[in-house]
């Protein structure tokens, strides 16, 4: 696909609420496990997918947050399922001692889901101001799918912020 430009980017009393609201909700997804009080990870990648099918098509605001907080939920997800499935292990095989490997993986854990607790709560409260706020890693990405023009999309049209060809 060639850089065909990008949609403009609206501003934040330009959005109306109900956008802001569930472009804020996609961050809120990760409270899903707690929700449903089971100590399953698999529930939040669930429910973001499902979040992500049903509000994709709203707007390209909602749908960059939509993005951005689904493609940050797998490495959480990830971990809180290697934990899981550690801590399961060492139950069912009646191994009660704890090694150095496993207080590190859950110490290291503890920290993933602070961090990314903290940046989803500011990403959502964000959202709900109608602003971005672009994750590492994850929010280029994001930005790129929902305000990248697309060629059927370009169809004799001058890209979108994009300095003028010379």
């Amino acid at each position: 696909m060639s850089d065909l430009g990008y949609h403009p980017m609206p501003q934040p009393d330009d959005i109306p609420i109900r956008e802001r609201e569930d472009a804020m909700g996609a961050y809120l997804m990760m409270f899903a496990a707690l929700a449903a009080g089971l100590p399953l990870p698999i529930i939040n990648l669930v429910a973001s997918l499902i979040y992500y099918f049903v509000n994709k098509n709203k707007s390209r605001f909602v749908k960059f947050h939509v993005v951005q907080s689904l493609y940050s939920q797998f490495p959480t997800t990830l971990l809180n399922a290697g934990l899981v499935f550690w801590t399961i292990r060492i139950f069912a095989l009646q191994h009660w001692e704890y090694t150095d490997y496993y207080k590190g993986y859950v110490a290291m854990v503890i920290v993933a889901n602070l961090i990314y607790f903290v940046f989803s709560i500011v990403a959502s409260v964000k959202a709900r101001k109608g602003q971005f706020y672009y994750f590492l890693f994850f929010g280029k990405l994001a930005y790129h799918v929902a305000y990248a023009i697309k060629e059927e999309e370009a169809e004799g049209n001058e890209p979108l912020n994009q300095p003028p060809s010379l």
